[in-house]
């Protein structure tokens, strides 16, 4: 039984070899598979039609899996942050400010279109942050999700000179839409719609600005209590070390510090672990030997005697020293 194709599926058809982009694709396909008609002698064509399609989607996602993969970001140092913000709040400027990333700046929205790592030094750790494009409704990349659930905590950089209350309302829109919370306060209903929950900090940037004062007076005294809130300049320089401390408070970590008996403790390289953990916790950090086997330890710092004894249970403080015995 013949087909009888009209002229519209050869156009059609036509197009899709000619497309050069999966959208020119679908679109013509769609199109061929609108116009072809419905009986007998098309029935091999349509499926046929529907074979592509489906091979053309899979292709799609493979590629698309391929690119997400490709902007995961391994993460380094002590932990790692992501910055949040919409467009021209500075974020880009305060990465190259703390860190040793050279991301684009410009006066214009978009300048960064991919995520950025740079590492930020804060004493003696260093902390991974990522900058990332600008969060605006509907143009979110799929790889931005994933990066924020991998991430130990956010950063929420909003422009003290553009009504910053309204920047954060767009944020905390934006990533409720990703199933994610960052702390304010919400309804038991709306509490169930959230899948992960964040560490965060504000940070309100271009305090130099003349309008800036209040504008951040009006950010603390809607959120102070619910996030930690920091004003910065990333363009002047000014309250960068405030920030750096902040970032490693919000954090909610600590180091601790393993010495060998008869020996200097190594203060260069510090275990990093939630604040709150015990020595069992430092001791399966050191080893799995460590922690089967760890009979007690000595410790130097929070004890009120230099060398005491702890035992597993002993909650660690930051800057402890650790004398490890098995």
């Amino acid at each position: 039984m013949p087909a009888n194709l009209p002229p519209q599926y050869y156009e059609a058809e036509k197009r899709f070899r000619e497309a050069k982009t999966f959208p020119e694709k679908v679109l013509a396909l769609e199109e061929m598979m609108a116009v072809t008609p419905k009986h007998k002698g098309t029935d091999h064509l349509r499926a046929d039609l529907r074979r592509r399609m489906a091979k053309l989607t899979q292709a799609a996602e493979k590629k698309a899996a391929t690119q997400r993969a490709s902007m995961v970001i391994q993460k380094e140092g002590a932990a790692q942050v992501v910055l949040l913000g919409p467009p021209n709040a500075g974020k880009s400027q305060l990465m190259g400010s703390v860190t040793s990333a050279s991301p684009a700046v410009a006066e214009y929205p978009f300048t960064t279109y991919a995520p950025i790592p740079g590492m930020m030094e804060f004493e003696n750790i260093q902390i991974q942050l990522i900058d990332t494009p600008p969060l605006v409704p509907n143009a979110i990349e799929s790889w931005l999700s994933p990066t924020l659930i991998r991430a130990d905590a956010l950063l929420l950089v909003v422009d003290l000179g553009d009504d910053p209350l309204a920047q954060m309302e767009d944020i905390t829109t934006q990533l409720e839409r990703l199933r994610i919370g960052i702390g304010i306060n919400k309804s038991e209903e709306e509490l169930g719609q959230i899948l992960h929950h964040k560490k965060t900090l504000i940070v309100g940037n271009k305090i130099d600005l003349e309008e800036a004062s209040q504008n951040y007076n009006d950010l603390q005294e809607m959120y102070q209590d619910l996030i930690p809130v920091v004003a910065i300049s990333a363009r002047k320089g000014t309250a960068l070390e405030e920030l750096k401390l902040k970032i490693f408070q919000t954090l909610n970590i600590i180091r601790v510090y393993t010495k060998t008996p008869g020996q200097k403790p190594e203060l260069d390289d510090p275990i990093i672990l939630e604040r709150g953990s015990t020595l069992e916790d430092a001791a399966a950090d050191v080893h799995k030997d460590f922690q089967a086997k760890l009979k007690y330890a000595r410790l130097w710092g929070s004890g009120k005697h230099d060398g005491i004894m702890v035992k597993r249970d002993h909650v660690l403080q930051d800057g402890d020293i650790i004398e490890l015995h098995m």
